[in-house]
């Protein structure tokens, strides 16, 4: 019981992210040298930046059916909105839903759902908040499409934000992953859509706070109408 919960207050850092830690660190060290106030902000900037990078166990729902939340952040939109057409799913309006991560949000990436990778395109766009719904279509992004073993292919976007500058994923069309595997990470504020076709049903509401790798965002084998919901 002792390790589980060590493991839940020590993340280990994502891969990507030693780099930055390790150039902050020794700015520090520098800083710390020529002028010791600025050592400490150094410090304080360095902890903060393993801290954006932090990549924390999490606990994936494997019933089949389910759509999990490929990142943590709050959903921002939920609505019918055609699939990215560079991913080949289609005109006609979908479910999508789009969450908005913060600065202090993790940003590691997860598939959705198990499946074999149907198709992943990069964009290249602006900087825009990433809150706003035209940083779906205005902003750098990855769009991937997943084909499951049964059911509809799921389409999720990772999108650049306003202070992200690059999108990093190793998958490559024709990989087969697990849902709630890892698969890349967003650096410094984003946003994700999740493109969902029936017969999934969105099981969230605007304003809630999804944890990539556990929440269920819908749901293939329910019969639930859509959720609204109301923050208090």
């Amino acid at each position: 019981m002792a390790w589980l919960m060590l493991r839940q207050i020590l993340a280990p850092i994502h891969p990507d992210g030693w780099k930055f830690v390790a150039a902050a660190a020794l700015a520090t060290i520098v800083l710390f040298v020529l002028w010791g106030p600025g050592g400490w902000l150094g410090l304080i900037l360095t902890l903060w930046i393993a801290y954006f990078f932090r990549d924390p166990w999490r606990v994936t729902p494997s019933r089949a059916g389910l759509v999990i939340s490929p990142g943590d952040g709050i959903v921002v939109a939920v609505a019918p909105m055609p699939p990215p057409p560079e991913l080949d799913m289609g005109e006609a309006p979908v479910p999508r839903i789009s969450i908005f991560l913060n600065l202090f949000d993790v940003h590691v990436a997860r598939a959705p759902v198990a499946g074999r990778i149907a198709a992943r395109h990069y964009t290249k766009g602006r900087f825009i908040n990433a809150s706003l719904d035209k940083a779906s279509e205005h902003n750098e992004r990855l769009a991937i499409r997943v084909q499951p073993e049964d059911g509809p292919d799921i389409a999720f976007v990772l999108i650049a934000g306003l202070v992200a500058r690059r999108i990093v994923c190793g998958l490559d069309a024709g990989q087969v992953v697990a849902a709630g595997q890892r698969v890349g990470i967003i650096r410094f504020g984003s946003r994700i859509d999740i493109y969902c076709p029936p017969p999934y049903v969105p099981l969230v509401a605007i304003g809630q706070r999804m944890v990539g790798g556990e929440t269920v965002l819908a749901d293939r084998q329910t019969r639930e109408k859509p959720r609204a919901g109301f923050a208090h």
